[in-house]
C-alpha cells in the first residue's frame, strides 16, 4: 500500500449500522503494515476505584484520546475508550505528534491526577511478526459519529506487552501541558432505570474455536438487542446536570492557561452559564440544548468490540441473571473467559471538541469501576 494510500486507510473503511453484525468478518479490514497501534492505562485502577476517584480514572483513560484527537486537527483515527486506558491506532505521518500527545497525556495523569499511566507504542508489523492481525471496523450508533471496533488479536497481545514493559514510551517532563480542549465530565451520574447497570468483558480462550465465540457474542448481543429488559444506559432525555458540577475541578485540571485557581473559577463561571442554558433550553446562537441532549443519548459509546465484547447495559436483574449464566456456560465449554461487574448507576465522559458540531462523543462507564471492575473478575477466572 503507497503511503498516500495508508494515510487515507480509515476514511475508507466503510462504517456499519447494526451491532448485531458486529462479528462478520467482513465488515473489518486490515490495518496497513506501516500503521502503529497505541496503548495506555492505568497502573493500580483498581486501587483508584476503591478510594472512589471513579471519574479521575476514566478522565485519565479519556485523556489518551483527547490529547491525540486534538493534536490531528480533527483528522479521524480510530480509538477505543476502556475505561481506565485506551487504544489507538495511527498512521506513519501522524506518529510523532501521536507520540508526543501520549507523552503529554501521560504527564498530565501524573502531575494533575496523581496517577500512573503506562503507554506504548506497538507497530502493526510487530504484532503480524507473531501471527497475529490488527482490522478494524467502524461502527456508527448515530448518524453523527462511528466507533472502532477491533479485531485479529493485535490489540490484546499489544496491550499485553505495554504491561510487560515492551514498546514503552516514556512521559513528558513535569509541567509538560497536553491540549485537552473538549474534554469533560460534567453530567451527573445517571441511576439504573431498570434496576441494574451491568459491565460485561468477554474475551476468548486461547484454545477457543473462533466460529464458537462468535456464536457466543451473537447470542449475547442478541439477548441485549431484542429484549425490552436492556437498554442503553442513557435515558432519552439525557443524563441530569446540576451546578456546579461533579467532575469541574477534573475539567479544570484539564484546562490550560494560569493558575489552577484561576482555571477553577473560569470553569465554574463557565459551567454555571451552560447550566442555565441547558436548564431552560436557551438557544444561542446555533446551539440548541434539545439538538444537542439527543445527540449526547444517540453518540453515547456503551458497546464496542475490540479482541472481546465490552458493554454497559441497563438491564433487569433477571437479564443480568441470564446473560452470566449463558457467559457461565461458555466459560466452562472454554469458548470465552468473562467479567462481569454490577452497579446502580452509569457514568458519562465527554469529547466535545465543538458544542456547534454533530460529532461529540461521549464515553460510557459504570459508576462503581465498571470496566476495570470488570477486568479484575476476568482475570480472576484466568488465574
Amino acid at each position: 500500500m503507497a503511503a498516500r494510500d495508508s494515510d487515507l486507510f480509515y476514511n475508507g473503511v466503510a462504517v456499519f449500522r447494526g451491532f448485531g453484525n458486529l462479528m462478520d468478518p467482513d465488515l473489518y479490514s486490515p490495518l496497513p503494515d506501516d500503521w502503529v497501534i497505541g496503548s495506555a492505562d492505568i497502573v493500580q485502577s483498581t486501587k483508584a476505584i476503591a478510594e472512589q476517584r471513579y471519574k479521575a480514572v476514566n478522565m485519565a483513560g479519556a485523556s489518551v484520546i483527547a490529547a491525540i484527537a486534538n493534536a490531528l486537527e480533527g483528522r479521524d483515527f480510530p480509538f477505543v475508550f476502556g475505561g481506565d486506558g485506551a487504544s489507538f491506532a495511527v498512521s506513519p505521518r501522524d506518529l510523532d505528534r501521536a507520540r508526543a500527545a501520549m507523552a503529554a497525556a501521560a504527564a498530565w495523569v501524573r502531575d494533575e491526577l496523581d496517577l500512573t499511566m503506562r503507554i506504548a507504542l506497538v507497530p502493526v508489523a510487530a504484532i503480524r511478526a507473531q501471527g497475529l492481525d490488527v482490522r478494524v471496523a467502524r461502527f456508527a450508533p448515530s448518524p453523527h459519529v462511528s466507533y472502532a471496533m477491533f479485531s485479529g488479536g493485535g490489540l490484546g497481545w499489544a496491550e499485553a506487552e505495554m504491561k510487560r514493559g515492551g514498546f514503552a514510551v516514556t512521559p513528558a517532563e513535569p509541567g509538560t501541558v497536553p491540549n485537552l480542549d473538549g474534554l469533560s465530565c460534567r453530567f451527573e451520574t445517571i441511576p439504573a432505570a431498570r434496576g441494574v447497570i451491568l459491565t460485561i468483558l468477554v474475551v476468548p480462550t486461547g484454545e477457543a474455536d473462533p466460529a464458537a465465540f462468535r456464536r457466543l457474542i451473537e447470542e449475547v448481543v442478541g439477548q441485549t438487542e431484542h429484549s425490552p429488559d436492556a437498554g442503553r444506559p442513557v435515558p432519552s432525555g439525557g443524563p441530569n446536570l446540576r451546578w456546579p458540577p461533579a467532575g469541574f475541578d477534573l475539567e479544570a485540571r484539564a484546562a490550560r492557561g494560569g493558575s489552577l485557581l484561576a482555571r477553577r473559577v473560569s470553569v465554574l463561571c463557565f459551567t454555571l452559564f451552560a447550566y442555565v442554558i441547558m436548564r431552560f433550553g436557551i438557544t444561542v446562537g446555533g446551539f440548541v440544548p434539545k439538538t444537542y441532549v439527543a445527540q449526547v443519548v444517540e453518540n453515547s459509546d456503551f458497546r464496542k468490540y475490540d479482541d472481546g465484547l465490552r458493554m454497559i447495559l441497563d438491564c433487569t436483574a433477571e437479564l443480568a441473571e441470564a446473560l452470566e449464566q449463558t457467559l457461565s456456560a461458555a466459560a466452562s465449554a472454554g469458548i470465552a473467559r468473562y467479567g462481569c461487574f454490577r452497579q446502580d448507576a452509569a457514568m458519562m465522559t465527554c469529547f466535545t471538541p465543538s458544542a456547534m458540531r454533530s460529532d461529540h462523543v461521549h464515553f460510557i462507564d459504570g459508576a462503581g469501576g465498571g470496566y476495570a471492575s470488570a477486568a479484575v473478575a476476568l482475570k480472576t477466572m484466568a488465574a
